[in-house]
């Protein structure tokens, strides 16, 4: 968020018992734990890490806003430019002016789609083919700010979180006229000139987005024919919410709270738990992944201005279908 994931009864009970969501018991470890920054960028030069795409390496490509770039970083630490987005005369992006790439969502194939906001006609879902250049493959309204991006590779589409229309637009992977999917007053913001829906996640069949300036987090289910279901509140009280991640197969989410400095753990029941901090690293996370046991936090330093950074953690428990 810019800012000025027949039996036997003995089978059948270790099968439930692999689908329950782990819960640390009392004395335990904590669910995520031996975090530590492996990169630190540089603000002057527009590094400020706004959403993350683990590969299956363990690296991971970050797109960093003010920079207009897509960088790759190793887990060592070592970084490779992947792709520039062309400058913009004239930018003029609702809620931060100059022009920054946001949401980034991976392919199979190794290709990557991001948002660019900038106030032109340049604003909407960049492909970045293995090895090519950037293209644009569809466009969304100059006057929005499209911000969290995923894709649904079943259904072949994208869809991107817009904070400024409170709007998740969806798109054919190949390329084409953007659709406003869901518009509703709960993915809008409480007050001008603040974000609204920003991160955003396929999972089980719906659509999950984040309100920062409500500090909510919304699931949308995917009707049969495509179109949006109502939306569900999950949680409140997530004071500026920015992305998330589900760290297993069920209900459970790893928010970044850009607002507090944290991230938390959100329970089915919309309860949670801070996991991490600026003890740990932190400097204004802005999203979470997660591949395997590793936990991805990228922190920009909007809000405090300094380190922007990459941290990683190791997950200490299994989350299953619950």
């Amino acid at each position: 968020m810019p800012r000025r994931p027949r039996l036997t009864g003995a089978a059948t009970a270790a099968l439930a018992l692999g689908l329950v969501a782990a819960a640390p018991a009392p004395g335990s470890e904590p669910p995520v734990g031996d975090a530590r920054v492996v990169a630190r960028f540089d603000p002057a030069a527009g590094q400020r890490p706004e959403n993350i795409a683990p590969a299956p390496d363990g690296s991971a490509d970050l797109t960093f806003a003010f920079a207009r770039t897509v960088a790759r970083v190793a887990p060592d630490g070592t970084r490779t430019t992947r792709a520039t987005l062309p400058a913009v005369t004239g930018a003029a992006t609702p809620l931060v002016r100059g022009a920054v790439v946001t949401g980034i969502a991976r392919a199979h194939d190794g290709t990557l789609y991001v948002n660019y906001a900038t106030g032109t006609r340049a604003t909407g879902i960049w492909r970045i083919s293995p090895g090519g250049a950037p293209a644009q493959i569809a466009g969304l309204p100059p006057d929005g700010f499209p911000n969290g991006l995923a894709l649904d590779g079943r259904r072949g589409v994208l869809y991107a979180a817009d904070s400024v229309h409170g709007t998740v637009w969806r798109v054919p992977v190949s390329g084409g006229p953007a659709t406003a999917w869901a518009h509703r007053t709960e993915l809008r913001p409480a007050r001008a000139g603040a974000f609204g829906a920003n991160g955003l996640k396929v999972h089980r069949g719906a659509v999950w987005v984040s309100n920062t300036d409500r500090g909510t987090l919304l699931r949308v289910p995917v009707r049969e024919d495509g179109s949006a279901g109502t939306p569900e509140t999950r949680a409140r009280g997530l004071d500026g919410i920015d992305d998330f991640t589900f760290p297993g197969a069920g209900r459970t989410v790893l928010a970044a709270l850009n607002g507090s400095n944290q991230v938390v753990l959100v329970g089915r029941d919309g309860g949670h738990t801070v996991v991490l901090t600026a003890a740990d690293g932190l400097a204004g996370p802005t999203s979470v992944a997660v591949r395997g046991r590793t936990v991805y936090v990228p922190s920009a330093a909007y809000r405090v201005q300094r380190d922007p950074n990459l941290l990683l953690a190791r997950l200490r428990y299994h989350f299953g279908r619950l």
